[in-house]
């Protein structure tokens, strides 16, 4: 079993990650704690895989608590947990080595689908030969190998945040022009996503000729 410690100030969002790491196969929630300071005491006397970290914490900020479980020599991987959309705390999370990145608000999926990668990870077992393992140890981390040719898991992120921000659903379109590229590479990566079953296509009725496509992340996917 893959043990997680889920750090959340917020009393609800706690008890919501820790059902969620609970619900996936393989995982087992070793300690729910509020601030940075409680989860640097947990870590101290109880070893863990994984922390689930959120980043806004009332005593310190969560790469603060990453630091110091670096420089405590302390072994654990670190998936960070934030609101903020700025690419300068993502480059610093990176640089800390966190392993994974999740944007609240996230679902059940959203979360499975990291701990699930995040398993395959740690299985991958056996000596680096070539550049060839790296990329494949690191691929499975960080999902890149499951795109198809062409697509960017970056670019395929931001699609997701747009459709999950429009709940009523995005035009390829519109979608395109909020991830900065065209409508028919938009379009591209919608159908990934239905293809996984993670967006809806639906027909948006109401103008004169074929009705406009739009796509839609269901709320409890």
């Amino acid at each position: 079993m893959i043990s997680v410690l889920v750090v959340e100030d917020e009393e609800i969002t706690a008890e919501a990650n820790r059902i969620y790491v609970a619900r996936v196969p393989g995982f087992e929630v070793a300690g729910v704690v509020r601030s940075g300071g409680e989860a640097l005491r947990f870590l101290r006397r109880t070893p863990v895989d994984l922390i689930l970290l959120d980043l806004y914490l009332p005593d310190m900020p969560g790469l603060e608590v990453c630091r110091a479980v670096r420089a405590g020599g302390l072994l654990c991987d670190v998936i960070a947990v934030t609101s903020a959309r700025d690419l300068a705390m993502v480059r610093s999370a990176v640089s800390l080595g966190i392993s994974q990145y999740l944007l609240k608000p996230f679902t059940f999926s959203t979360l499975h689908e990291k701990l699930t990668r995040y398993a395959r990870f740690k299985e991958e077992a056996g000596e680096i030969v070539g550049q060839g393992d790296v990329d494949r140890v690191l691929g499975t981390l960080r999902g890149r190998s499951e795109l198809p040719k062409g697509m960017a898991r970056d670019t395929l992120d931001v699609v997701v945040a747009e459709l999950r921000g429009r709940p009523a659903g995005m035009s390829a379109q519109a979608v395109g022009t909020a991830a900065g590229v065209s409508r028919v590479t938009a379009r591209r990566y919608l159908e990934h996503l239905v293809e996984l079953g993670i967006a809806l296509r639906m027909p948006q009725y109401g103008g004169v000729g074929r009705p406009e496509l739009l796509y839609r992340i269901p709320p409890e996917s």
